[in-house]
């Protein structure tokens, strides 16, 4: 399974309940443009339409060899496959407060393209500085402990 795009920031800006596995709908070009990876998930989320889920924000680059594609928006908002009972369960959970679905990683799964959805509460501010500061101190031990290794 070769992860094919990252969200990095979302693991920064939120703290991960669940994760799900959906499939997504893409035309030919976008699906060989996302295999050399050229997508981003930066600031992109899912959100319901009716009863089905769609990726918004989600850039995925031309495919240089298709030519030039003259209606090709890069980031139209694209249609998420999952099961009706995972959508209902989904639905369900998103109208409780704070909870958001981000895309937190593209990969390939025998020959699909997979995204990996995460439902999402927010981080404070507060938690986001923590974590930065754990990691400085971990770190400078780190540096600390090689330094008197040699």
């Amino acid at each position: 399974m070769p992860t094919l795009a990252t969200n990095k920031k979302a693991f920064f800006d939120y703290s991960v309940v669940e994760r799900y596995e959906a499939g997504i709908v893409l035309s030919g070009q976008e699906v060989k443009s996302v295999r050399q990876g050229h997508m981003s998930l930066k600031g992109s989320f899912a959100v319901f339409k009716g009863a089905e889920l769609y990726l918004i924000h989600v850039h995925i680059s031309p495919y240089p060899q298709a030519g030039k594609i003259s209606s090709y928006d890069p980031e139209h908002s694209r249609k998420l496959l999952l099961k009706k009972k995972e959508l209902g369960h989904l639905i369900g959970l998103l109208k409780q407060k704070g909870l958001t679905l981000v895309p937190l990683s593209v990969y390939t799964h025998t020959n699909r393209i997979k995204i990996e959805l995460g439902l999402c509460r927010g981080k404070q501010q507060y938690e986001k500085r923590e974590k930065i500061k754990k990691q400085d101190i971990e770190r400078e031990i780190r540096s600390v402990l090689k330094r008197k290794g040699t």
